[in-house]
């Protein structure tokens, strides 16, 4: 078991882990290998060449600014939201890029940012993951001082094309108390050692605090108490998101003229004048597009596990807070509960919709969020792992076909709907006594050969679904 709780839950900036994040991560990283190596001084130029889903779709994505951003040496989670436009004004208006904001560099997109595509891959002969990026340095009479190819492979997660062919991956191998590599060991293993799901990560999340990694929580005290707080850190990113989300009105960026839905849903349900039965799934609803409305606009989210379903998981959160009455025990729970179901599809399968469509990312989602509720209200293991099974079972298929290569159609909507049905799916769960037929595994396992069997054109390219079909809004 490689993920860590606080890699699966990442602060980063929108609309897209996938496309925005990740190419964010590769540029950063890309001059940062250029630094180590001595050569960034006797740098004179660049070229950054997408490819995959990433050329197909990436200026909807914004992958051409985050590549910008990541070159500059800015960090998705540390990059202040209020600031990008004004640094990618400079650059565009003067030509010059200051790479690791120290080596200028000339830079005209046309010229050194190439959107390829007419073709899938890095390497025409090899098959690897459609999103895939090469990165190029050169010195002053041309001669490359160094290259380098890397893939975003879902949930803002990069690998470089070495790490890539030998099936490793950036966080590399790590030691915990109790590893598990599927649900039918995580279950076991818990019930080995007398442990609830949610006290069996608690206990790998502490022993991972050593490792070097991604955003792990600094701070005094007990490496429980550090991993609490970390976890209630990130609620907060959340909380913020979805406060934001819900204040904010107008038309989101992309050129659709989608317009923000939360604000005057909020108010209506506020406004409404008497007890509605059905209220709680309103508010749901709201609270999941409420954050994919701010992901759209390049705000700050916490990718769960992707940017593109980053409101289920905090949508059931405050499901959690405001209408379950649950306390921050129980919401530490559900974090660790869900990270752990997110953790068997990013080893065992792909949190990429590029890769495996939309089943990978709001499917993904919903199945962390129901087996997570479970576990806050209190359910038993074998509970969470049916609730997470019953989760993406109905998500089985789901294609990624954003119009005009945007996170606002159908994506908004759908982490609404994601969040309803991981409620649903923990009620199923939490009322069956006797057991069920499929295991999360084998769900794992059909979620990834029906992601396989999925034609490209209806993975994040833009090239068929709604996307094709629906092209006035």
């Amino acid at each position: 078991m490689n993920t860590s709780l606080f890699e699966l839950f990442k602060i980063g900036i929108g609309p897209s882990s996938s496309h925005t994040v990740g190419p964010m991560r590769a540029s950063l990283r890309f001059v940062r290998e250029l630094a180590e190596a001595g050569a960034l001084e006797r740098t004179a130029s660049v070229r950054v060449e997408l490819y995959g889903s990433l050329a197909l779709t990436g200026v909807g994505h914004a992958t051409d600014r985050a590549v910008l951003l990541g070159l500059l040496g800015e960090a998705p989670d540390a990059v202040d939201p209020a600031a990008v436009e004004g640094m990618l004004a400079e650059v565009r208006a003067s030509g010059l890029l200051k790479l690791a904001g120290r080596q200028v560099v000339p830079f005209q997109e046309a010229e050194n940012l190439l959107f390829r595509r007419d073709q899938m891959y890095p390497e025409v002969s090899v098959t690897t993951h459609p999103n895939g990026m090469r990165f190029a340095a050169f010195d002053g009479s041309g001669e490359v001082l160094r290259e380098g190819v890397f893939y975003s492979v879902g949930g803002g997660f990069i690998v470089s094309a070495e790490e890539f062919a030998s099936a490793t991956s950036e966080t590399g191998g790590r030691m915990v108390p109790y590893p598990f590599a599927s649900g039918a060991e995580l279950l076991a293993t818990a019930a080995t050692h007398g442990l609830t799901i949610a006290e069996l990560v608690m206990a790998n999340e502490v022993a991972l605090l050593g490792t070097a990694g991604i955003n792990r929580p600094a701070g005094e005290g007990s490496g429980e108490e550090r991993v609490r707080g970390g976890i209630l850190g990130l609620w907060r990113v959340m909380m913020d998101c979805t406060a934001r989300g819900i204040a904010t009105e107008g038309i989101l960026p992309g050129g659709l003229n989608v317009r923000r839905r939360a604000h005057r849903l909020a108010a209506r349900l506020t406004a409404a004048p008497a007890p509605d039965p059905l209220a709680a799934i309103d508010w749901v609803t709201l609270w999941a597009m409420a954050v994919n409305e701010e992901n759209a606009a390049g705000g700050r989210v916490v990718t769960a596990p992707t940017n593109g379903a980053a409101g289920v998981i905090p949508a059931i959160g405050h499901y959690l807070r405001f209408v379950a009455d649950a306390d921050e025990e129980a919401l530490v729970r559900y974090f660790l509960t869900a990270a752990a179901i997110g953790i068997l599809y990013k080893e065992n399968a792909s949190i990429s919709g590029a890769e495996v469509g939309c089943q990978g990312e709001v499917g993904v989602a919903c199945s962390m969020a129901a087996g997570g509720l479970v576990a806050a209200l209190g359910g038993t293991n074998e509970q969470i792992e049916h609730a997470a099974e019953i989760g993406m079972e109905h998500n089985l298929g789901m294609t990624c076909d954003p119009i005009g290569g945007l996170v606002q159609i159908p994506c908004i909507e759908r982490n609404g709907m994601g969040a309803v049905k991981a409620i649903n799916a923990a009620r199923m769960a939490m009322h069956e006594t006797e057991g069920h037929k499929l295991s999360l595994d084998q769900v794992i396992e059909t979620m990834y050969q029906t992601g396989m069997d999925m034609q490209s054109r209806y993975k994040e390219t833009s090239l068929a679904g709604l996307a094709l079909n629906i092209i006035e809004c």
